[in-house]
């Protein structure tokens, strides 16, 4: 195992789109939705273990989940688990995460990922991690893998990719002088792409040159700095007046004051739409990215009728196509719906149509406002 190997994993999100399941105190990634014994977050930091040192494991998250993280992953230390003050999105997430690796070392390679992606070949995905950290060690390139789309699906974004060839450095000349054929089949970036509405998505599908962007991220401590004070330079200005505080005793007062000074704004907009050195590794090892009821509907064994019912007894009668998600023990009669959501949790109670589940957000925020 590389002990330069260190993996920073994004834990600070509330899951809103799996209300009532999830909630702001205790949001989906500290939540075992397949009955395995072992919560996302748990299932991510075991995916690194056999490449990545405990001790390099980093979690940023919201300064109230940081109990449950101890709990959940005891052999992590307190040092390990940086805390924000505040949400600011992913870019200054990021940076804490690059300053916090820069006080312990000068040669860390990274790989970033969000603590509530389904992973079904371990390790296919961790051969694909392997081959990204062997690239940015030698190369002063951002890598993101791209996952090879299977449907024309509009709740992800995209990646368009070109063809590697050994006229590369055209595409990033200022940094990438030296990438060429011998990169065994990571390609630069065109663009990246917002979700798209299903007639482009099969436009996309269809073309061959789109990815999946799965927001997983490997670079080098030194290529990731250069980049924010690049792009960033606002962003670059404020850790760089916490070296020599980030790592010590001082560390949280310093970030409790500063970190709410940070631009709001995602790592995709602040640096992967900018930069010029950014790479894709074209990959396919069963990744979702659990991020609503349709998601984990599609990824759960489903009956005759295509119903499914997780922690729970279900009975389906004149149903089909439906997702039952209630507390253990308890039982359901579901009769002449489909394509629905049905999900119980402490009290709360869901019924929605699936092809409208992006609205769970509006209908929560217009409870917690009432």
């Amino acid at each position: 195992m590389n002990q330069n190997n260190y993996c920073v994993i994004m834990a600070g999100g509330v899951g809103s789109r799996f209300w009532p399941y999830s909630r702001a105190d205790k949001p989906k990634q500290f939540l075992d939705f397949f009955g395995t014994g072992r919560s996302l977050l748990q299932m991510t930091v075991d995916r690194f273990r056999p490449i990545v040192p405990i001790e390099n494991v980093y979690i940023v998250t919201n300064v109230a989940y940081k109990q449950i993280i101890l709990e959940q992953v005891p052999d992590l230390s307190e040092a390990q688990i940086l805390c924000e003050p505040a949400r600011r999105n992913t870019a200054p997430c990021i940076a804490y995460a690059t300053a916090a690796i820069k006080a312990k070392t000068k040669e860390a390679n990274i790989v970033v990922a969000a603590s509530d992606h389904l992973i079904l070949e371990e390790e296919k995905f961790r051969q694909t991690i392997v081959k990204a950290f062997d690239f940015v060690s030698t190369h002063p390139a951002i890598c993101t893998l791209g996952m090879q789309p299977t449907r024309p699906e509009t709740g992800y974004g995209y990646i368009q990719f070109e063809a590697l060839s050994k006229d590369i450095g055209r595409t990033s000349e200022a940094h990438c002088q030296h990438i060429d054929s011998t990169t065994d089949g990571i390609c630069p970036v065109k663009q990246f792409k917002e979700k798209p509405n299903l007639e482009t998505a099969k436009a996309y599908l269809e073309s061959g040159d789109y990815l999946w962007n799965s927001g997983i991220f490997i670079w080098s401590l030194e290529t990731i700095s250069a980049a924010i004070e690049s792009y960033m330079p606002e962003l670059a200005q404020i850790f760089a007046q916490g070296e020599g505080i980030i790592g010590t005793a001082g560390e949280k007062a310093w970030i409790d004051e500063n970190f709410p000074k940070c631009p709001n704004i995602s790592i995709d907009y602040g640096i992967m739409e900018k930069a010029d050195n950014v790479f894709v590794l074209p990959s396919s090892f069963g990744w979702s990215d659990l991020g609503t009821w349709g998601s984990l509907y599609e990824l759960s064994e489903k009956d005759e009728a295509q119903n499914v019912s997780l922690h729970s007894e279900a009975h389906f009668y004149e149903a089909e196509g439906n997702i039952v998600v209630l507390e253990p023990g308890k039982v359901a009669i579901v009769q002449g719906v489909n394509d629905m959501i049905i999900a119980e949790e402490r009290g709360a109670l869901l019924i929605c149509k699936k092809a409208e589940e992006q609205r769970i957000k509006d209908f929560t925020n217009n409870l917690l406002n009432t």
